[in-house]
């Protein structure tokens, strides 16, 4: 693992306490780096957990309700699984790489620490003209964290392309199934009242 003196083994415990779902990934090393990929992100941020960052899909979309960050990879990350296991069930065809296919939903987000900390915020909002606003938006920044721990370019290229950014490059499948979970995630909680104030991301 590269350049990740400042994580801690805090840190490290607290990926693990709030995402569980870590757990589901069979391969140790890939397991460790997710969780490695997120305690580092957090320890460069004015976070000190994934569940303080504003449960929304961008800064300036409605949070939910009810729910965290956490919750938000959480669910992405169920709904990712259940996609492929039971279309896999049914398509023989269908070879889906759970463990990329995890790593990838834990990992889709994990630019948002930088794009959403308070900090940045405050000094792209206060100059936008020098560095942008942002200057770099989470999935872009996600590819660099990802890299960094020394993940796969697959689950790099979920974080990288599960949202808009997706649409200038041909998706994996893991990153389609991912980018499908993340929208039905924010647009079933949109329908059914669960966002501030009904919007999706």
């Amino acid at each position: 693992m590269n350049d990740t003196t400042n994580v801690t083994t805090e840190l490290r415990a607290m990926v693990r306490r709030e995402l569980p779902e870590v757990s589901e990934i069979q391969d140790p090393d890939l397991r460790e780096k997710v969780i490695e990929v997120w305690a580092l992100a957090i320890s460069e941020s004015s976070f000190n957990a994934i569940s303080e960052i504003k449960a929304s899909g961008n800064p300036d979309t409605p949070p939910l309700k009810q729910g965290t960050q956490a919750d938000h990879l959480r669910g992405v990350t169920r709904i990712a699984m259940r996609m492929a296991d039971e279309l896999s069930d049914m398509f023989d065809l269908l070879t889906v790489h759970r463990d990329h296919l995890i790593a990838g939903a834990l990992c889709h987000d994990v630019g948002k620490p930088w794009e959403f900390d308070p900090e940045n915020q405050k000094r792209w909002k206060s100059s936008p003209k020098s560095a942008g606003l942002p200057s770099i938006r989470h999935p872009a920044y996600g590819v660099y964290l990802c890299l960094r721990v020394g993940l796969p370019e697959e689950v790099a290229h979920c974080a990288g392309a599960h949202s808009g950014e997706g649409q200038f490059l041909k998706r994996s499948l893991e990153n389609t199934i991912v980018h499908f979970a993340d929208y039905s995630f924010w647009n079933i909680l949109k329908a059914g009242g669960v966002l501030e104030d009904g919007q999706a991301h």
